[in-house]
């Protein structure tokens, strides 16, 4: 009997490497070119300094009519926080179907090629301005207050869940659409009937970290004056109140923490 014998061993390709020196290169360049000043952080003047700017903060302003306009505050900044997730949950669906082609004609034709390279185009614009930049722009055409950084919070959440669910469509099993269209079904119907279901779980852990993540960014968007806890606590610290602006961040604390509670419970329920 004729021994076996073992295949080849596949040459060692040089590309990974090149791109790990390429990465690490790019990382200290990155260091080098960046007058990052560490030994400052660290002298006994910077830490006097940090100790007296944060014993400005104690104690907390626990008035009842102070903690009533925060309470309010915290109701706009969650209102702003789901409304926004929401518009931009139904604008990456929408966005996202055009570009995996779900929305189009099921042949490959120049209208759905161009459909889906004109919603690619608009996530990349969307998720490539930030939140406060959009804030800064609706601002100027809607006015202060929470509607501008609703649709702020929209429009980047939109772009960036867009592109993950455009990714997330793009990569399911297609058998059983091709199933369901064989059989009569449109383009939709398949769509609503096969992948969406299958899809349904991960979008909705997507939607529920997005939401987590736009309850801070509400807080930031009220810096440009879009209306929360965050235009209260520039408002408190601009005029250097800072025990009040010290209550401000408390309750933003406990907002993030019963937000991303909540968000646990809500991902481990669509686990089991």
């Amino acid at each position: 009997m004729k021994p076996q014998t073992m295949p080849p061993a596949p040459s060692p390709r040089l590309a990974p490497y090149l791109w790990l020196a390429a990465i690490i290169a790019l990382i200290f360049s990155s260091f080098h070119s960046l007058d990052l000043a560490w030994h400052d952080l660290f002298q006994a003047q910077a830490l006097r300094t940090t100790l007296e700017f944060l014993h400005g903060f104690a104690p907390p302003d626990i008035r009842p009519v102070h903690w009533q306009k925060i309470a309010v505050a915290c109701l706009e900044t969650l209102a702003m926080s789901i409304i926004g997730t929401l518009l931009a949950f139904v604008l990456a669906v929408f966005l996202a179907g055009l570009a995996s082609g779900k929305f189009g004609s099921s042949k490959y034709t120049s209208l759905s090629r161009g459909l889906a390279l004109f919603a690619r185009a608009w996530l990349n614009f969307l998720r490539a301005v930030p939140e406060l930049v959009w804030a800064s722009l609706l601002v100027v055409m809607a006015g202060l207050g929470p509607f501008a950084g609703t649709l702020a919070l929209a429009a980047h959440t939109g772009g960036v869940l867009g592109r993950l669910y455009s990714d997330l469509f793009e990569n399911l099993p297609s058998a059983c659409e091709q199933a369901l269209e064989q059989n009569g079904a449109g383009r939709l119907q398949s769509f609503f009937y096969a992948s969406l279901p299958l899809a349904w779980p991960a979008m909705l852990s997507y939607l529920l970290y997005r939401w987590e993540n736009n309850v801070r960014a509400a807080t930031v968007l009220g810096i440009v004056g879009a209306g929360g806890l965050g235009q209260m606590l520039k408002y408190h610290l601009s005029l250097f109140q800072m025990q009040s602006a010290a209550s401000v961040l408390l309750a933003l604390l406990l907002l993030v923490w019963l937000v991303d509670a909540i968000s646990l419970g809500l991902r481990r329920q669509l686990a089991r």
